[in-house]
């Protein structure tokens, strides 16, 4: 036998070995992990499925802006708007403050001072042809928090 070599395996068929290490951890250290995180994930879950349903008015609108015309894509701007902002700050405006309203209502839109005032103007005269995505885009981008 060679000194340097270690045991013959013959010396080593007696070796009683470790059980195999488990997958499941074992201090609770881990456990409260796992709740924090089921916790958060639970929370997460929650503030989405609220966010959702908070935004139905805006699939809605979504829907009924593909088949509208003109005075129509005015309508459901101005029934968007009601379902986001209380009735006395919306419902009396027209013209000028209506342009001005979608404006500053959604600045994620980017509608410049001409595309607000075409929509403020939809009610009362023929639609140009980019009124339909100028009114998506406000009702995808507004926020209603502002």
């Amino acid at each position: 036998m060679n000194p340097g070599a270690g045991p013959s395996r013959a010396a080593m068929h007696g070796l009683i070995l470790p059980p195999p290490v488990t997958f499941w951890p074992s201090t609770p250290a881990w456990y409260a992990l796992f709740a924090v995180m089921a916790l958060l994930l639970l929370w997460l879950g929650w503030r989405a499925w609220r966010r959702w349903r908070a935004d139905a008015y805006r699939r809605e609108a979504l829907a009924a802006l593909r088949d509208a015309k003109g005075a129509e894509i005015a309508a459901i701007l101005k029934r968007t708007a009601l379902a986001a902002w209380p009735r006395a700050a919306v419902a009396s405006l027209s013209g000028p403050d209506w342009a001005a309203f979608l404006r500053r209502t959604a600045p994620r839109a980017r509608l410049d001072t001409a595309a607000a005032e075409r929509l403020a103007r939809l009610a009362y005269a023929p639609a140009p042809s980019d009124a339909r995505r100028d009114a998506e885009r406000w009702v995808r981008f507004h926020d209603a928090r502002l």
